[in-house]
């Protein structure tokens, strides 16, 4: 994680800011007598929301175990060196 205080922060704001979007790392920014606080791109934001929704739902925590253990079980279907997407697709759907 990338690092820098208020200052050079304020004197660097499009840098730093560009490279929390273009390296997709967050950046702790250090407050002289404050709390730190951290800067993380509206994508990787989305992302924690959303996993911490599917993670309040049981139904849904419950689901992600069960596939977790199908995996572990060998009960996946993988798609074959060099079949196309839309094949792939129409293989496992006349499958279920």
């Amino acid at each position: 994680m990338k690092t820098a205080n208020y200052t050079e922060l304020r004197n660097n704001l499009k840098s730093y800011l560009d490279g929390v979007i273009n390296d997709s790392e967050p950046l702790l920014v250090h407050r002289q007598g404050n709390e730190s606080v951290v800067v993380i791109s509206l994508d990787e934001y989305n992302a924690i929301k959303e996993a911490e929704y599917i993670m309040t739902s049981p139904a849904m925590v419950e689901i992600i175990r069960k596939g977790e253990e199908e995996i572990q079980n060998g009960n996946v279907v993988a798609q074959k060196e060099g079949e196309s997407i839309a094949d792939f697709l129409q293989r496992i759907a006349c499958t279920e």
